[in-house]
């Protein structure tokens, strides 16, 4: 029965490393237009692989014919806290990633 038992675990934690779980990484963005993100420093990522929320995009409001930049974007530097979506096809942006 021990056997058995261990022979699943085993089998189980096969499966889920070669399913490529949820990993998270960070990144620096390269360029903004289009965005492109380097991970790690060992591989870039173009936007096509980046899902961004739109928390992280910029924000502007007119008033009386002055624009306001509410909010920021993504600019070159940025750090960015990734998630590596199972199968490894495409990455979440959760945040900015900030020293103080």
């Amino acid at each position: 029965m021990a056997d058995l038992l261990s022979t699943v675990k085993l089998a189980a934690t096969a499966a889920i490393a070669a399913s490529n779980p949820v990993t998270v990484m960070v990144g620096v963005v390269t360029n903004t237009n289009p965005l492109e993100v380097n991970v790690d420093q060992r591989f870039s990522l173009p936007a096509d692989f980046l899902i961004v929320p739109e928390s992280l995009t910029e924000k502007k409001l007119v008033i009386s014919g002055s624009t306001y930049i509410v909010r920021e974007g993504l600019m070159v530097g940025n750090k960015l806290l990734l998630l590596r979506v199972q199968g490894g096809q495409q990455y979440v942006v959760l945040d900015k990633v900030v020293s103080l």
